[in-house]
């Protein structure tokens, strides 16, 4: 491996950590059911149901 590749590599593997972390930390904040709940209004609304 070139030190570009092993750059590369270790840059993509840390955003793949924070991005996990941001997940577990919003899961358990119960943000999860937030964005749902947001989500079902937003669609309700745009087929004129809501």
């Amino acid at each position: 491996m070139t030190s570009r590749n092993k750059k590369a590599l270790a840059l993509r593997l840390g955003m793949l950590a924070a991005a996990l972390a941001f997940i577990a930390v919003g899961a358990s904040r119960g943000e999860a059911q937030e964005v749902m709940g947001k989500a079902v209004r937003i669609c309700l609304e745009c087929i004129g149901i809501g």
